[in-house]
């Protein structure tokens, strides 16, 4: 299932662009700049396939739910606070396998092993400071002069000079994750051309952007010079660029195509007298999108029946049948995919919701709660805390339906709701671990409004 899953806002960004590693030079995340994040279980788990190797060669804690695609088609893919990785749709979309996004992502790794991102966050803190001190020194010979002009020139002067000295620091991590990337693939048997590959196309598409890379206020060496140095270690490294999990990678590429490129694209990608799996797989969404569910239906099936053991198949049937309100139908597809890849947060989730919209049995809330409680410990999302108030309500457990509708209102930043709701929970719980759940919430919620300045 390919689904928006939520917009981080402007305080998320703040956090992310800190450890930002963009692979497209001239580009800048603006404070006031969303996150589309979208989410799907084939290409998270692909990710997962593909970054565990290189945490392990690296002597990192690896943990799956740290991977987020964001829908974006920028060449691009950078890391956070916390060792997140966020991959952006376009460079899935660009990579021709599995090799180059390899590359790239033991490019980010190097960034964790450095610790780029806590010293990164230092320094501007540090820059901070010395444009405060430049502009207090601007204010002194403004008054000392009753010259403006030569106040401005203080403070260009000064914050010109501590914004060279940050991205020349910038530029030697850069230079220094390349090298950490040639040693995690040598380490994990993996080729270096890949990379070498992928910077070539960021370079072209620099070009027809008419993005002019130079040397000054530049947080990157030049793509020129970072493709000569991948050319001439790729001289000792040969590993093939071949790897098991293209398969994989071919149907996540032409499943995100399906969804999120243009009909004129996806019918360039993969005509229309093309019989591969990933062809049939990006011609079955995309005639999805253009409701003609029979010619979707007729391909997914197909699929299904040359791999009967493939998860991702029966979810995109079940979220088919979902969407298109046979929803009895839909439980039955999700059941099987969750068979086949168990404790899987997110079929978790789709299987609950499709439960709850089919029946408002007890016994079928009982069980989405089941699923959803497992689902919110792995992996919390905001959807699962909604179906779950709703779930609790129809069993009549109101205040734990309430506690969880102030989990999703915490969760999508509506903090005077959650607190509103959480005061009325505290008024019905009686069990002793929902009482002590709805306190800790309140204390992050007060905590916040705080923060905000509620």
């Amino acid at each position: 299932m390919v689904a928006k899953i939520t917009r981080l806002g402007a305080i998320f960004v703040a956090i992310a662009v800190f450890g930002a590693t963009l692979l497209t030079p001239a580009i800048s995340a603006r404070a006031d700049d969303n996150l589309v994040l979208i989410s799907d279980v084939e290409t998270q788990n692909y990710l997962a396939a593909v970054i565990k190797p290189l945490y392990t060669a690296a002597g990192l804690a690896f943990n799956a739910n740290n991977i987020y695609l964001v829908n974006d088609n920028s060449l691009n893919a950078f890391v956070s606070d916390g060792n997140y990785m966020f991959v952006h749709t376009g460079t899935l979309l660009a990579a021709d396998n599995t090799n180059e996004l390899a590359g790239i992502l033991a490019h980010e790794t190097g960034h964790i092993m450095g610790g780029h991102i806590v010293r990164q966050k230092l320094k501007l803190e540090k820059m901070q400071y010395i444009m405060l001190g430049s502009m207090i020194a601007a204010g002194a010979t403004a008054l000392s002069t009753g010259r403006g002009d030569a106040a401005m020139a203080v403070v260009l002067g000064t914050q010109s000079s501590a914004i060279n000295h940050l991205l020349h620091h910038q530029i030697e991590e850069e230079r220094a994750a390349d090298e950490a990337a040639v040693k995690l693939l040598t380490k994990t048997q993996q080729s270096t051309i890949g990379l070498q590959r992928f910077m070539q196309k960021v370079q072209k598409r620099n070009l027809q952007s008419g993005i002019s890379e130079t040397d000054y206020f530049s947080n990157h060496p030049l793509t020129s010079e970072r493709i000569e140095h991948f050319m001439s270690v790729g001289k000792n490294n040969h590993f093939s660029e071949k790897s098991p999990l293209d398969k994989q990678f071919a149907l996540v590429q032409a499943k995100l195509s399906g969804y999120l490129e243009d009909s004129a694209r996806i019918w360039r990608r993969y005509p229309r007298e093309n019989a591969s799996a990933a062809a049939q797989y990006a011609h079955s969404i995309l005639y999805f999108r253009q409701s003609k569910f029979p010619a979707a239906y007729r391909l997914l099936d197909e699929l299904i029946k040359n791999e009967p053991n493939n998860p991702y198949f029966y979810e995109l049937k079940g979220q088919f049948l979902f969407e298109n309100g046979r929803v009895a139908e839909s439980v039955k597809i999700y059941e099987k995919a969750l068979s086949i890849l168990p404790e899987t947060p997110l079929l978790q989730l789709s299987l609950a919701h499709a439960l709850l919209e089919s029946s408002e049995e007890k016994a079928i809330a009982n069980r989405a709660v089941n699923l959803l409680q497992k689902a919110q410990i792995k992996q919390p999302t905001p959807l699962g805390w909604q179906l779950l108030a709703r779930a609790y309500d129809i069993l009549g457990q109101h205040a734990s339906s309430l506690y969880a509708s102030a989990e999703f209102s915490y969760a999508i930043g509506n903090l005077p709701t959650a607190e509103k709701q959480l005061q009325r929970a505290a008024k019905l719980a009686k069990d002793k671990s929902l009482q002590l759940k709805i306190t800790d919430l309140s204390e992050r919620v007060k905590d916040e409004m705080v923060e905000v300045g509620y």
